[in-house]
């Protein structure tokens, strides 16, 4: 992979924290129930966004593991131990974010139900459930082979 391509996809996720950060800011400014609150009525008196901010660090940590793996690809530094770990959390993230979105369908189906149309939230947190098990299961992969090529250099370097 050329330095160019790498430094064009680290820019990419680059581009996908900034827009997803200013879109946690953003958006509960234009909920219906947040149309006449203050700031402080925002974002300290709804448990839900705090839960929301609080499963947005591992997306966050996710994405930054995502950028320092893309460091090592550029540099030829792919077939060492560091891109084998960001790999390793990059799973852990995603696993952590399929328990808090399972966490958030429970809050729909448990709290909102009868309050509220659930249906839109429902879908989202199910499809973001099978995209983190999708990105879950492809980190884990990808750990394990690259875990195996690097474990076969050591062995390889160790008899020459």
């Amino acid at each position: 992979m050329s330095k160019g391509s790498t430094r064009f996809l680290q820019a990419v996720i680059a581009l996908i924290g900034i827009g997803s950060l200013a879109l946690l800011l953003w958006e509960p400014h234009l909920e219906g129930r947040n149309a006449h609150a203050n700031l402080f009525q925002i974002y300290f008196n709804d448990p839900f966004l705090a839960y929301a901010y609080t499963a947005s660090i591992a997306f966050f940590v996710a994405l930054f593991q995502a950028f320092k793996l893309l460091g090592y690809v550029g540099r030829g530094e792919f077939f060492s131990q560091r891109p084998v770990k960001a790999l390793r959390t990059i799973k852990y993230c995603a696993m952590s974010l399929v328990g808090f979105l399972v966490g958030a369908e429970a809050y729909f189906f448990i709290v909102m139900r009868g309050k509220d149309d659930i249906a839109g939230g429902v879908m989202m947190g199910l499809l973001l459930i099978f995209v983190s098990a999708v990105v879950a299961t492809a980190a884990a992969v990808f750990e394990r082979t690259l875990q195996s090529a690097v474990d076969l250099k050591a062995e390889n370097d160790l008899t020459v």
